[in-house]
């Protein structure tokens, strides 16, 4: 993490030389005034946080409670677009619009309800926690440790977990064409969140543990390297196992969402299908059997039955 210093002339001038040509603004910015305009503003924006945050926030989540029933309501029929933009809107919103803002602290002074909208209790504690308020790809109490304070203390350096250039080095260096990478890129577009973001922050969680504890790190592990799946099935993750993994980050994220969720979709479909048959059905006999056919109805002549 980078710390406020002392930098001599000499050094600042070395520093300068090696500026882009549109980025040397920076030489000459005063970083002391900087920091004080952007602590005013802060202070700022935090006196005028009240109603008008929680009102915006609970708009979020009506829109994406109403996205989950769109698309747990309409899965039932078949794979179609609309279940798929509506489940993959209401994931997408509960994390990067309610699950992100709360985390950061943005509710802890202005929501009245602190036992929920607060950084320290939403969706951490439990599991019972963590399907009410955000149920991902990823563990609560290791996404706040990832982002909240290795990401952002850390922004754009090479202790930073979500530094893209250190993480994505295996495939800038790979001897490939470039369409490949494109192709491994392209491929890492659908697959990033359990694939890398998943088991990364749940290290960093383990790293953070470390530190508060004082224990040594791991010999030869780099904090900086990313864990992934592919680590963790080749062994090379000394922080914890594959099942570890399995049974508390994802494991409840898979079975609830690609177990339990479709199960109950496919249960009320398979009945609403049937009753959807059973009125078909009714409306085929009644107007089938009785008029459609343009056969005349017999009738008795009074004790007499209809003959041939």
């Amino acid at each position: 993490m980078c710390k406020p210093g002392t930098i001599n002339a000499a050094q600042a001038t070395d520093d300068a030389a090696l500026l882009a040509k549109d980025e040397g603004w920076i030489a000459n910015l005063d970083l002391e005034a900087f920091a004080r305009d952007i602590k005013q503003l802060g202070d700022t924006l935090e006196r005028n946080q009240g109603p008008a945050d929680v009102a915006h926030l609970n708009k979020m989540i009506r829109w994406a409670d109403i996205c989950a029933a769109v698309g747990l309501l309409s899965m039932w029929h078949s794979v179609n677009p609309i279940s798929i933009i509506a489940i993959s809107t209401w994931t997408c919103v509960r994390w990067t619009m309610i699950a992100h803002h709360t985390c950061h602290g943005g509710y802890d002074k202005c929501h009245p309800n602190k036992n929920r909208w607060n950084r320290f209790k939403f969706a951490v504690g439990s599991t019972w926690r963590r399907v009410n308020d955000w149920l991902d790809w990823m563990l609560p109490e290791a996404w706040n440790v990832e982002h909240n304070n290795r990401h952002h203390y850390c922004l754009s350096e090479i202790e930073d977990p979500d530094l893209v250039e250190n993480n994505l080095s295996d495939v800038r260096d790979l001897n490939a064409p470039m369409f490949i990478k494109y192709l491994i890129v392209i491929a890492g577009m659908f697959t990033w969140k359990w694939y890398y973001y998943s088991p990364n922050t749940y290290k960093e969680l383990k790293l953070a543990r470390l530190r508060r504890e004082g224990k040594p790190m791991p010999k030869g592990v780099t904090p900086s390297d990313a864990v992934t799946i592919r680590s963790l099935l080749e062994g090379a993750n000394p922080f914890y196992s594959m099942w570890e993994f399995l049974t508390v980050v994802i494991g409840p994220y898979i079975v609830i969402r690609f177990f339990i969720l479709p199960a109950i979709c496919m249960i009320v479909g398979d009945y609403l299908g049937r009753r959807n048959t059973d009125v078909q059905e009714c409306v085929h006999q009644l107007g089938f059997g009785r008029g459609y056919d343009k056969l005349p109805r017999f009738r008795h002549r009074g004790d007499q039955p209809c003959r041939i």
